[in-house]
């Protein structure tokens, strides 16, 4: 679990170092170790950098990692991205429902189904709207490359946004997805959509499989005054 853990950190700072986040990173707050994943804050001015390059610099670092370390086993994360404020020691309620967003099953279920996949993340309503509304630049991500759905974990049930990087939502199976009947209208995105987006389908990773692992990675972004 050590080394795993170890290796989970090491991707997350391959990957953000991509992404242009590597200072931040180095000054994140209340950093906790959950087993098989890892919690942190930052600040909220990541988010676009967070929410629209950093899926897909994290399933490039993933797929690299499994290319120069043959002998291990496959890493898989799901990501989670919530915010709002936070005390320094990180406990409040945005904290606990960055857990359940990350507990969703239909995420769990999109990483047992999308073939090659090793990343997929789930962000709140209000992440969704404080992105893709604010204009600032998110890459060649757009809106329509996340999914609405009914988050469900415990007693939590709340609007979400899942995104598997590389996924084309028209060509996924809708029946996974419950989706409210008051849902909030899509914002406009900033960008075009990619065409070249291929279909993804089963792997054979499971979690706490036998030689395999599937791990958590779960971000968490401080309002502003929660973080420092």
């Amino acid at each position: 679990m050590q080394e795993i853990n170890a290796d989970i950190q090491q991707v997350l700072a391959q990957a953000l170092s991509v992404t242009g986040l590597s200072a931040h990173w180095e000054q994140r707050a209340f950093p906790q170790h959950t087993g098989d994943g890892y919690v942190a804050g930052l600040d909220p001015e990541v988010l676009p950098a967070l929410v629209g390059c950093f899926p897909g610099a994290l399933s490039d670092v993933l797929h690299e990692y499994r290319r120069q370390n043959p002998g291990k086993s496959p890493l898989q994360l799901r990501v989670s991205v919530h915010v709002g404020p936070l005390p320094p020691s990180g406990l409040g309620v945005p904290m606990v429902e960055t857990h359940r967003l990350l507990d969703d099953q239909t995420l769990r279920d999109l990483l047992a189904k999308a073939k090659r996949a090793n990343t997929v993340m789930i962000i709140s309503q209000r992440v969704y709207e404080d992105v893709f509304q604010s204009g600032l630049e998110t890459g060649s991500t757009v809106a329509e490359d996340f999914a609405q759905n009914i988050a469900k974990a415990k007693k939590f049930a709340q609007p979400a946004w899942l995104h598997v990087p590389g996924l084309d939502w028209g060509l996924a199976d809708r029946s996974l997805f419950e989706v409210s009947e008051q849902s909030s209208t899509t914002p406009p995105s900033h960008g075009t959509r990619h065409e070249d987006s291929q279909p993804a389908s089963a792997p054979s990773f499971v979690q706490n499989g036998n030689g395999n692992f599937q791990g958590q990675h779960q971000y968490f972004n401080g309002g502003v005054g929660g973080l420092r």
